[in-house]
């Protein structure tokens, strides 16, 4: 089944029981330091499975596409990609598991004609210490449901996916029962790291069998939590159903909410009865001009052909949403992604520019259900056919630097380090190192393979530490300092407007516990007069200890009747959320605040010496009178658009 028939398919089911579709967000999210990337169809909800009140009801459904870099590494295989699509609906009102269970049901045999014999699902096994039991319910309605097909269900209780590895699978069983590792979902992982505050619950996942055929028996005996080959995950459903207290206990909510994920080119691989994703509609257009372009197979050719086929869809969508290559944050992935598909096209012995015959490619796969990447394609090409071309011409200065390595002294021997160095500054591929060493008669360190893949682990660590939060959305740092940044950034926006006219836009914000970035359209730099009015005006509304109050409105009527301001207009439902901040601001926003803006100002005591009971001593004493918010950078951002940065003292 074509995969925009799936996503076409799934939409129309989701409304026909009631559910609005929603739009996706952006692969860059505005005011959201803690991920790279929209890395999940959760992570743009997380604020309302945490309670946060949604414009658009407490029923919604999309299509979310997604990107996850921090296992770059890894795309080659039959299953893991960079870029992917979420099919994704929540229940904010109340969770009933046995009707979302038939509801999912009825979507994989009925709509999309998946064999129930085919299905197996995991379910969580309870944790006796924290007080959580085996989670029966989900465990008994799957059991209905395949009965209703005359399908045996005997439950498993598995435990550890160590643990499945040596039990494997036995006759008869279909629901099998594992512990927090597997089934369990909370912003940080298990039943222990739970944040305490935090909504949690157990996790739900359906398996396609592929059959014994795809077990790869290294990974242990087969299971569907094992990464053998013969199961693939293909959706689930996250039962958030308790909150973790204070003390560390779990005490279940009143009013549980439901997350579901499905991948679509997972659910489009179980259609086509094979576990290899690249062979779906979202890539074998791909492949197929690949090999046109290479004179090679797919067959023969799996991994390099799959890396490109990944790399270059997600470099399509990232610059069509206007990223272009750096050196820096989330340009550098992209340069990253581009470059390691001109490595593995250079594999296939493509030395010629090839990314103007591939993206228009791509961008027909995408262009019935997301029309606005149609209209980019222009400029996507322009911004990967310039980095491609630039890197070509540092794969040719790589080469020469082998030559001048080898040179220097011809009985020199290539290490790990200067194989990696090749690769990771000049997109040297490894095969390629070690086969012109052996042209060129220089020998190759024997643990070099050791010593390379040290330093792949090292340049693996620093994309992970860099892309921590990918589940988190913007709330995993919704503490206290973040808080208090979000809300200055209203304030610096209101005293900007005074200072300089109401003409000024917000161009784009940045926000970390330590400081705020602030981007708006204005020609010239701002003079010292102008920098302290706009600190005087923030400084003296903090002091004010302003409320802040939000309310929920119809669009057109908070954009044109309250003038709210809002600066991402074409992103906007039906009805939008609208922060004011006394009579002072206005805005558009998604959240979190303070509730009034003295909680800006940490309270900051000194030792004074006071008169008490007719004598001098010295006590500590608390100083209200100081400035807050100070503005320590100004500079251009880009032609037309200032930056500030500014801190909280």
């Amino acid at each position: 089944m074509d995969a925009n028939e799936i996503r076409q398919k799934y939409l129309d089911f989701m409304v026909k029981h009631g559910y609005t579709k929603i739009a996706p967000v952006d692969l860059i999210l505005e005011n959201d330091p803690t991920t790279l990337f929209t890395g999940s169809g959760m992570q743009p909800m997380i604020p309302y499975l945490l309670g946060e009140k949604h414009p658009a009801g407490n029923k919604l459904t999309n299509s979310q596409p997604c990107v996850r870099t921090q296992d770059m590494e890894e795309v080659g295989d039959n299953r893991h990609t960079t870029f992917f699509e979420m099919l994704g609906d929540w229940s904010l009102d109340g969770l009933d598991k046995k009707q979302q269970i038939e509801w999912l049901f009825e979507f994989l045999t009925h709509d999309l004609g998946l064999d129930p014999s085919k299905l197996y699902v995991t379910c969580f096994i309870g944790d006796e210490k924290a007080g959580i039991p085996r989670d029966d319910e989900t465990a008994n309605a799957w059991a209905e449901v395949f009965e209703g097909y005359g399908i045996t269900a005997k439950t498993a209780l598995i435990g550890s996916g160590e643990a499945g590895d040596k039990r494997g699978i036995k006759p008869g069983e279909r629901i099998f029962f594992y512990d927090d590792g597997q089934n369990w979902w909370s912003r940080n992982g298990g039943i222990a790291t739970t944040p305490k505050g935090d909504p949690c619950g157990p996790d739900n996942e359906v398996f396609y069998d592929f059959g014994a055929q795809a077990h790869d028996a290294s990974f242990g005996l087969a299971h569907p939590a094992s990464d053998s080959g013969r199961f693939l995950e293909i959706c689930n459903k996250v039962w958030m159903q308790y909150q973790r207290q204070a003390d560390g206990s779990f005490e279940p909510l009143t009013t549980g909410k439901v997350d579901f994920g499905g991948g679509l080119s997972r659910l489009a691989s179980a259609t086509l009865g094979k576990p290899d994703i690249f062979l779906t509609s979202l890539y074998q257009p791909i492949i197929q001009k690949i090999e046109q372009i290479s004179g090679k197979d797919y067959a023969s050719n799996q991994t390099s052909m799959r890396v490109i086929a990944d790399h270059l869809t997600a470099a399509v969508w990232l610059a069509s949403q206007g990223l272009t290559p750096s050196n820096k944050t989330q340009g550098y992935v992209l340069r990253r992604l581009i470059r390691r598909a001109v490595r593995f096209a250079f594999d296939l012995g493509v030395e010629q520019n090839f990314l103007d015959s591939v993206v228009p490619t791509i961008i027909n796969i995408y262009t019935s259900s997301y029309p606005k990447i149609r209209t980019s394609q222009d400029s996507v090409l322009t911004t990967l056919t310039k980095e491609e071309k630039a890197f070509r011409q540092t794969l040719r200065k790589g080469l020469r630097v082998f030559e001048k390595l080898t040179l220097v002294d011809l009985s020199n021997i290539l290490t790990g380090k200067e194989i990696f160095t090749l690769y990771d500054t000049y997109g040297f591929p490894v095969e390629l190192s070690v086969e012109e060493a052996f042209k060129r008669n220089i020998a190759v360190a024997k643990n070099w393979r050791d010593e390379f893949d040290a330093k792949m682990a090292e340049q693996r660590e620093r994309s992970q530490t860099a892309s921590k939060g990918t589940f988190k959305g913007g709330l995993s740092d919704s503490g206290e300092m973040t808080t208090k940044y979000h809300t200055a950034t209203h304030l610096l926006l209101a005293a900007l407007e005074r200072v300089l006219g109401p003409n000024v836009e917000q161009k784009g914000a940045n926000i970390t516990p330590e400081r705020l970035r602030f981007d708006f359209a204005w020609g010239e730099k701002l003079t010292p007069e102008q920098i302290a009015e706009v600190e005087k005006l923030v400084n003296g509304w903090i002091k004010d200890d302003l409320p802040v109050t939000h309310k929920e409105y119809d669009t057109d009527y908070a954009l044109n009747e309250l003038h709210a301001h809002g600066s991402f207009r074409e992103k906007y439902g039906d009805k939008i959320t609208v922060y004011t901040i006394g009579d002072i601001s206005c805005e558009v926003c998604g959240g979190p605040h303070v509730e009034h803006t003295g909680q800006l100002a940490t309270p900051i005591r000194h030792s004074e010496l006071v008169s008490e009971s007719g004598s001098k001593i010295l006590k500590q004493v608390q100083d209200d009178n100081r400035a807050v918010f100070k503005i320590v950078k100004e500079q251009s951002s880009s032609a037309g658009v200032r930056r500030i940065k500014a801190v909280l003292q």
